[in-house]
């Protein structure tokens, strides 16, 4: 299967959001990232429904929303409601994770699970063949631009161990410093969602970024 490139519209330039829009729908992207931040899960705040709705209306590609909030569970059906294809929550956040992907699904969307840099990936065994999405966070979640961690290699490969133990078919998404230098490793170890922010809409020109992340 080839590899998903998803751009993370974190980094677009919010004051001409729909040329960035288009731009990925024209693009060999496969996927929007769109980060949701609350300022308490993490320390940063991003944008909420109107945004996405936005998004919505002009994308052409499935959304992916990546929830980086608190108690997520209140808000599944509203981002449902704004256009999400696929809600990552965060493992960290959910004190009844296994309720809250079954009320993920029964809303009609893919449901995935997100783990900090510093949680072990076998911590997800139980409730892995219940995952269409695990989202591997490569940098500490919050902001952009960050530098890539190495041990994120390391738990890529047990993921794709515990998938084959498991029967999962869940995609492993790298979230965080993606990049032309480590992309490919990334794949080759077991990833097949990458997730480029800065790397794609700092580029002289993002088309050909995104081209070249794709190969």
């Amino acid at each position: 299967m080839s590899h998903i490139i998803a751009p993370s519209i974190l980094s677009a330039d919010f004051a001409n959001i729909q040329r960035d829009v288009e731009m990925i729908n024209k693009s060999e992207a496969d996927w929007f990232h769109i980060d949701i931040m609350d300022g308490m899960f993490v320390p940063n705040i991003s944008f909420g429904f109107p945004v996405v709705k936005a998004i919505k209306k002009h994308a052409t590609k499935p959304l992916d929303v990546h929830l980086m909030i608190n108690d997520p569970d209140r808000y599944l059906q509203a981002f449902k409601d704004a256009g999400a294809d696929i809600l990552t929550v965060h493992f960290e956040a959910c004190t009844h994770l296994h309720r809250t992907i079954q009320a993920i699904k029964a809303l009609g969307m893919k449901a995935g699970v997100a783990i900090n840099p510093h949680t072990p990936a076998i911590f997800l065994t139980d409730i892995m063949s219940e995952l269409d999405l695990i989202c591997v966070m490569s940098v500490n979640p919050g902001f952009g631009g960050q530098k890539f961690i190495d041990n994120t290699f390391s738990k890529v490969a047990d993921l794709r161990e515990m998938k084959s133990t498991t029967k999962s078919k869940a995609y492993i998404e790298i979230d965080g410093g993606v990049d032309l230098n480590n992309y490919r490793k990334l794949i080759d170890t077991g990833a097949n969602v990458l997730v480029a922010g800065n790397t794609v809409f700092s580029a002289p020109d993002p088309v050909k970024m995104i081209s070249d992340l794709k190969k």
